[in-house]
């Protein structure tokens, strides 16, 4: 599969990354062994981008992907990872994260910090749970209500820990556009992270976002592609965001894939590959739980899609026709 590089730094990503929220037990329970065997299967796909975090199962994610990789050619891979959470441990650990999102135990707390210190700390944690000695991309995760500390406190924290080689690449991971523009704007990252708004459904990141990054030669990795499921599968009770689904944009998905359907193209198969289409955009982030969701998901990177079926989309009115739209059958090797 082929490679990125991320702005002007060393670490490169696949055209398709692994999201491993999903093997940290996200709502639902994930076995090692299958969580093992999603990660062998992104191996086998040609996958070598993986991304992850402490908040994501209290750590479990991290651990579970660290084994996974284990014993593979270090320099053939791509971690990314993710501060501003620290995670400390419980006295009296009771009940589960669920209320987090995690189907774990509630073993540890989390606690915002966008410190100096805040950031060494949470990455020496992250090395060790993920077995490692460096990673490659490392995020500002979800800063939206720390802006003031995480511009002026943790950036800098990640800019020395680049210049000393510590890590490769530095970003930030948000599920919003603007605040992500400021960082492109007023600072060195190599990278941005953003979920969601850059869909079938929602292209709220082309009003600045990439258009910005593509001037500044930043790149961007793009995550939330499905909207959570509602792109993925569209019916009654299917998800946006992870909330059930507006019933205005559930039938319109369902709209895109009546036109996909005429052309013997999953819907799915079109979101990947429409995400993929601006000039800044380096990865799709695909979050896979199991061995099926993520060889699907490589499978859908390359099929063929014909230029008709998004003619017919700006044609119906379904996508707006002044965004880049995916040229040829297969996705272009940038």
């Amino acid at each position: 599969m082929h490679r990125v590089r991320l702005g002007r730094s060393t670490p490169a990503v696949t055209r398709l990354s692994f999201g491993a929220a999903g093997i940290g037990n996200l709502f639902t329970p994930v076995t090692d062994e299958a969580a093992a065997r999603a990660v062998d299967a992104a191996w086998a796909a040609g996958i070598r981008s993986f991304d992850t975090a402490p908040h994501y199962g209290l750590g479990l994610s991290e651990r579970r992907l660290g084994a996974a990789l284990r014993g593979r050619p270090r320099a053939e891979y791509t971690v990314a990872t993710k501060v501003g959470r620290l995670l400390e441990p419980l006295p009296d650990p009771a009940g589960d994260d669920l209320a987090n999102g995690f189907a774990v135990p509630a073993t540890h707390r989390r606690v915002w910090d966008f410190t100096p210190d805040g950031v060494r700390r949470s990455l020496e944690a992250s090395l060790e749970r993920l077995g490692l000695d460096r990673v490659d991309i490392v995020h500002l995760h979800d800063p939206d209500d720390h802006f003031a500390e995480a511009i002026g406190q943790a950036y800098p924290a990640l800019e020395r820990l680049r210049a000393e080689g510590v890590v490769g690449a530095i970003g930030v991971g948000m599920n919003h556009a603007r605040m992500l523009t400021r960082f492109v704007r007023d600072t060195d990252v190599d990278a941005v992270l953003l979920a969601g708004r850059y869909t079938l459904l929602d292209q709220g990141a082309m009003a600045e976002l990439l258009p910005e990054a593509a001037r500044r030669g930043v790149r961007v990795i793009v995550g939330g592609v499905f909207n959570s499921g509602v792109l993925a599968d569209p019916k009654p009770g299917a998800t946006f965001d992870y909330a059930a689904a507006p019933p205005e944009l559930l039938q319109r998905a369902l709209r895109m894939q009546a036109v996909c359907e005429q052309y013997g193209v999953p819907l799915r198969a079109a979101a990947v590959r429409f995400a993929l289409a601006p000039q800044a955009v380096a990865s799709a982030l695909i979050g896979a739980r199991s061995a099926e969701e993520i060889t699907d998901a490589a499978r859908l990177l390359d099929l063929d899609i014909p230029d008709a079926l998004w003619q017919r989309l700006v044609a119906t009115g379904l996508l707006p026709d002044h965004l880049p739209l995916p040229k040829g059958s297969r996705p272009p090797c940038v």
